[in-house]
């Protein structure tokens, strides 16, 4: 669908007999289709509704300048039957596809499979708000938020008034994604650099999709709209009522659960039945209602099913594990499947009817409903009879029972080795026969509770069930809040911040996102996110990372959110929500551009994009990105030109765009001139090893070309702070990103001129007053 173009030709091409000027240019305005009743609010600009060669150009300027870097994990191609194809050593596969080109199409495949992940998401949250409310149901996120979906009218050009113009929205994105996938194809592409073309267009996808998908939850449940005092709701394994009957949703879509604290409320039973979950759905749930609670990330996903506390557990879409079934029937719970993409081999029930259900379940203990509205009195009926049959039931060991298990351990040591975070699973073992619990309770402090060990384990000892018992013996107060997610910035607080971030006296914008693949737990999340917040950058949060921050106490016994206002201003926590809510953290930043800058967005992705990486500090950290979703979530938020630093793991991911501090240069709109500059931001996507390094790499890739003297000092002192801080020295590579005696912070004027002249530092002649690589 292309809408309201300007069309330009010749028109001797259009002479009719009504029509008889010679060698005359004509322009005109032509609508097609449903884009007749669009409303003109802005002029269009030049890539509405891009294709995947559409935006190719502003990707080939990032990749030039942030050119990939590949960390092969297999050297041969197993995707066809020409295979497999050995790639190592400079030899090409059968198709003639060389090692490059096959990383990038791997990346290619991830960022697909999340962007289709998120669009399936929001695909089904639309279709199914719009049964319920209709296709003109508006979308009204209040007064103080005028650019309402600020990712749609940058990319399609489409400023959505209603859930049916969202449905428009995905259209285009669901067809994009079959394009992108097709490319993936054998015998397609094979240019690495297009291939990492078409990956930045399937994340920019991602974002998009998320945008519907958020959107249309905050409209349709009357989730908080901007709302900087969203209610502090309660988290952590301490907070659930085990008195009451316990249903647990886990995944990401918000609808069964809705249904769950919809019938509750109507039968006034709100008190009766504890509700609660893990992962986005949990953040979601508690944007609906400040009842549920939250039990924690990803992460606490096996740990909690084992501790046998949940009756009921529902399960919908994403980062749920494959063996749930298994698990929950372990403790002698129920599970209920609501989605179609987590099928788990079960029979459908949704023809029945909510009693009917209810026995098949009861006899059965398992069955797929993807008739959501009934999961609301099936679930809720189930937990209260399922309580009362599994009340005196033990799913965990006790303690002596966790020592005589510990004593059958043969010390192998296959748990340490198959430990993706090589954890001494081993050593707590060797203690515990001791009596001694202390290896365990590291041990449930920081793992992650993928089950590798266990399942690697030559005894078949219960590893998990076994730190799960210890931590739940030790670890008595196991209550945190966090902040409800509260969707979008607000144009208010964009205009409050946007000169201080552009010049660079709010010395940055941290947004914590991604899963909760961390390497020490959720405390290094907190570390990061409280090191900034005391420094007055702006932290923004999401999913697993938001969690991971509010589970982590100061020594008053608090939360950051409780310490830390949830506003978007310096010093500021802000939840956004789930992971669809990550759109609300590049929405800010677009909003920057444009409510501040009075860039239009309608249709000018490349304008947008080369003023956010040219001028507006913001990074993203993604510390335990696991998933299809992170690899597009990030790859689409480097296309808006923000970088993003990954945690150990990240690496895995097997591409990383990094620069080499060359290749820096950009045209100054003022003067005309093309200017060599300092490396700023150095790298579009990195690793950091450890949390030091990444806390230390957070404040440099906060720079940009556009800070002012006084805000490069501001984000200077921070950078050269934190390393004294971290690693005891001077940042090793500083006197890059000193441009002239200006940018030198008066404080540490001393110590740092003499560090320059000790590494022959020379002042640039010249940097830019308005940055642009649009030339």
């Amino acid at each position: 669908m292309i809408m309201g173009n300007n069309v330009e030709m010749d028109i001797k091409k259009l002479l009719t007999p009504l029509v008889k000027m010679k060698n005359a240019n004509i322009s005109m305005s032509i609508k097609f289709g449903e884009a007749e009743g669009e409303e003109e609010w802005e002029p269009m600009g030049p890539t509405p509704m891009p294709k995947i060669p559409t935006l190719r150009h502003w990707d080939f300027k990032l990749l030039e300048r942030y050119p990939p870097f590949y960390m092969p994990i297999c050297d041969l191609c197993c995707l066809c039957t020409f295979g497999k194809c050995d790639l190592s050593r400079g030899k090409k596969g059968a198709c003639g596809l060389n090692i490059k080109a096959q990383q990038a199409r791997i990346v290619l495949i991830a960022c697909c499979i999340g962007a289709a992940c998120h669009a399936g998401h929001s695909r089904h949250l639309v279709h199914h708000l719009i049964e319920k409310l209709g296709r003109d149901y508006p979308i009204d996120l209040g007064n103080e938020i005028e650019v309402e979906a600020p990712i749609a009218r940058t990319v399609t050009g489409i400023k959505p008034k209603t859930l049916g113009d969202l449905e428009k929205i995905l259209d285009y994105c669901e067809e994009q994604i079959t394009h992108l996938l097709s490319a993936a194809h054998t015998g397609q592409e094979g240019n690495y650099l297009d291939f990492e073309s078409k990956a930045l267009h399937a994340g920019m996808i991602d974002d998009l999709a998320r945008e519907a998908g958020d959107i249309a939850q905050i409209v349709a449940y009357n989730m908080p709209k901007g709302d900087e005092d969203a209610p502090l709701i309660e988290l952590g394994f301490g907070c659930i009522d085990k008195s009451k009957p316990v249903i647990l949703c886990i995944g990401h879509n918000v609808v069964p659960g809705s249904y769950i604290l919809e019938y509750l409320e109507d039968n006034n039973m709100e008190d009766e039945v504890e509700v609660c979950g893990i992962c986005c759905t949990a953040i979601d749930i508690t944007r609906v209602s400040d009842k549920p609670k939250v039990v924690g990330p990803l992460s606490r996903q096996l740990m909690f099913v084992r501790s046998g506390v949940a009756d009921v557990v529902i399960v919908d879409e994403q980062c749920i594990r494959t063996d749930i079934l298994e698990e929950v029937l372990k403790t002698g719970a129920v599970l209920i499947a609501t989605n179609e993409k987590m099928c788990l081999g079960l029979e459908d029930v949704s023809h029945m009817d909510e009693d009917e259900i209810i026995g098949y379940i009861l006899r059965n203990r398992a069955a797929l409903l993807l008739d959501e509205e009934k999961v609301g009195k099936v679930a809720v009926e189930l937990a209260k009879i399922v309580a009362k049959e599994r009340k005196d039931k033990k799913t965990l060991p006790n303690l002596n029972e966790v020592v005589e298990l510990a004593k059958q351990c043969t010390e192998c040591g296959w748990c340490n080795r198959n430990c993706p975070n090589a954890f001494k699973v081993k050593e707590a073992m060797v203690l515990a026969k001791q009596g001694n619990f202390e290896g365990f309770i590291d041990l449930y402090k920081r793992c992650y509770g993928c089950g590798r060990c266990e399942a690697i384990c030559p005894r078949n000892l219960p590893i998990v069930s076994m730190t799960t018992k210890v931590g739940e013996a030790y670890y008595k107060d196991l209550k945190f809040k966090i902040r409800a997610g509260r969707g979008p910035i607000k144009d208010v607080e964009i205009r409050s911040v946007g000169a201080p971030i552009v010049f660079g006296d709010i010395p940055g914008v941290v947004a914590l996102v991604g899963c909760s693949n961390h390497p020490n737990g959720e405390e290094e999340v907190a570390m990061i996110a409280k090191e900034f917040l005391e420094r007055k950058y702006i932290v923004v949060a999401t999913g697993c990372a938001a969690m991971a921050i509010g589970m982590w106490k100061d020594k008053d016994g608090k939360t950051l959110y409780e310490k830390y206002p949830g506003e978007f201003r310096a010093g500021g926590l802000v939840n956004c929500g789930s992971c669809l809510s990550n759109c609300h953290i590049t929405g800010a930043a677009i909003k920057i551009a444009n409510i501040f800058a009075k860039v239009p967005l309608r249709g000018n992705y490349a304008e947008v994009a080369d003023y956010i990486l040219n001028k507006v500090g913001a990074v993203g950290v993604a510390w335990g990105a696991m998933s299809q979703k992170a690899a597009a979530i990030a790859t689409g938020v480097n296309r808006w030109g923000i970088p993003v630093i990954l945690g150990p793991h990240g690496a895995k991911y097997r591409r990383l765009y990094l620069s080499n501090g060359e290749k820096f240069k950009v045209k100054d709109k003022k003067t005309g001139e093309i200017l060599e500059i300092e490396p700023v931001p150095e790298h579009l996507i990195v690793t950091a090893e450890n949390v030091k390094e990444c806390i230390c790499m957070i404040p440099k890739l906060c720079m940009r070309p556009n800070d002012n003297p006084k805000g490069r000092a501001n984000k200077i002192y921070h950078y050269v702070d934190v390393y004294e801080k971290y690693f005891g020295r001077m940042p090793p590579d500083l006197e890059k990103f000193v441009r002239t005696e200006k940018d030198i912070p008066f404080m540490m004027k001393d110590k740092i001129m003499a560090y320059l002249e000790e590494k022959g530092w020379k002042p640039l002649e010249k940097y830019p007053q308005d940055p642009t690589i649009l030339y």
